[in-house]
C-alpha cells in the first residue's frame, strides 16, 4: 500500500500527457464529421498533427510594433492549459494534484491565457486584431458570471469545488436523481461552446475577418507561436469536454488503480469524448453563426439554467 500514492502522481502524469497528447486528435475528428455532414471529403483526423508540426518547422514572423507581450503570449497560453491540465481527471477518478487545486483555478488559468491574448491582439496595433480582442471581452463578460455560478450549483450537489470530489460524488450520482444537476448540464453544454468558439458563438473557419472574434486576435503569429497557440486551444478545449464527461456522465470510469479498471476507463472515456465531439460537430454543421449582440440571449439562457439549478440546491 505504500507504493499507491506513487502510483496515482505517475496516472495524474499520464492523464496529462493524454490530454496533451489525444486533444489534437478529437479537433481533427470534429472537422471530419463536420466535412462528411456538408457531403465534403475534407481532411484526415490526424491533420491538426500535421498542422502543428508544419507551423513549428516555419519561420515565424513579428511585427516590429509589437512588444513581449505579443511574444510571451503564446507561452502563457500554452503553460496555463497544461497546468489547468493537472487538475483534470480523465479516465482516473482521483487526480492526485487536486490537493493545491480546483474548478475554480482551472478557470483561473483559462482566463490568464484568455487575458494574455486580448492583451496580444491589441499590442501590434492591427485593426482586426483590436476588433477581435474588444469581442473577446464582451463575451468574456457574458459568460464568466454564468459559469462561476453553474459551476457553485455543481460544488453545491456534489460537496465541495475540488475536482476529484465532485467526479467521485457524480459517479455513486446518477445526475438523473437529482434534478438541479440537469439544468447545469444545459447551463454548462452552452458555456462550453462559448469557451470553445463553436458555433453559434464563433466561426474558426471564416476567412471573412470582420466576423472574427478568436481568429482575429491571432492574424499576426505564425510559426513556432502559432502552432503554440493552436495546441493550447485544443487542449483547453480536451480539458472542457473531460469536464463535462466526468462531472455529469461519469460512468465506468476507473475508481481503483487496477491495470483492467484504467484499461477500461481509457477506452470508455475515448468513447464518450469521441461521442461528445462528434455531437457537437453535429450541432455546427446545423447552425449558422449568430450576430454578436443576439449571443446575450444564449448566455442568458444558461444564467437562467444555472440559476433553477441553484433553486433546486435549496428546496
Amino acid at each position: 500500500m505504500d507504493n499507491l500514492p506513487s502510483l496515482e502522481h505517475i496516472l495524474g502524469i499520464i492523464q496529462v500527457i493524454f490530454i496533451i497528447a489525444f486533444s489534437p486528435l478529437i479537433v481533427g475528428l470534429m472537422r471530419k464529421i463536420k466535412a462528411k455532414s456538408q457531403k465534403r471529403v475534407g481532411f484526415g483526423i490526424f491533420q491538426t498533427y500535421y498542422d502543428i508540426l508544419k507551423l513549428f518547422r516555419k519561420e515565424e514572423m513579428v511585427s516590429d510594433q509589437s512588444s513581449w507581450i505579443f511574444r510571451i503570449t503564446p507561452w502563457v497560453n500554452f503553460v496555463s492549459a497544461i497546468s489547468a491540465g493537472f487538475f483534470i481527471p480523465v479516465f482516473f477518478v482521483h487526480s492526485p494534484f487536486g490537493v493545491v487545486g480546483d474548478v475554480l483555478l482551472v478557470v483561473g488559468f483559462f482566463g490568464i491565457g484568455r487575458f494574455f491574448m486580448m492583451l496580444a491582439g491589441l499590442d501590434t496595433g492591427s485593426s482586426f486584431g483590436g476588433l477581435g480582442s474588444s469581442r473577446e471581452m464582451m463575451i468574456s463578460m457574458l459568460i464568466e458570471p454564468a459559469l462561476f455560478m453553474t459551476l457553485f450549483v455543481i460544488a453545491g450537489f456534489y460537496g465541495g469545488t475540488n475536482i476529484s470530489t465532485i467526479v467521485s460524488s457524480a459517479h455513486e450520482t446518477s445526475f438523473l436523481a437529482v434534478p438541479g444537476i440537469l439544468f447545469a448540464l444545459i447551463a454548462f453544454f452552452v458555456l462550453m461552446m462559448a469557451e470553445t468558439g463553436k458555433l453559434p458563438f464563433d466561426n474558426p473557419s471564416t476567412h471573412l475577418e470582420l466576423t472574427m472574434i478568436h481568429e482575429a486576435m491571432i492574424l499576426e503569429y505564425s510559426g513556432r507561436s502559432l502552432a503554440l497557440i493552436e495546441w493550447s486551444n485544443a487542449i483547453k478545449q480536451m480539458i472542457l469536454f473531460t469536464l463535462f464527461i466526468n462531472i455529469f456522465i461519469p460512468w465506468y470510469i476507473a475508481e481503483q488503480i487496477s491495470f483492467i479498471g484504467i484499461i477500461f476507463g481509457i477506452i470508455t472515456f475515448i468513447l464518450k469524448v469521441t461521442v461528445l465531439g462528434s455531437l457537437i460537430a453535429f450541432i455546427e454543421t446545423n447552425v449558422a453563426k449568430w450576430r454578436l449582440f443576439r449571443i446575450s440571449d444564449l448566455v442568458a439562457m444558461a444564467i437562467a439554467s444555472s440559476m433553477i439549478g441553484m433553486i433546486f440546491f435549496f428546496l
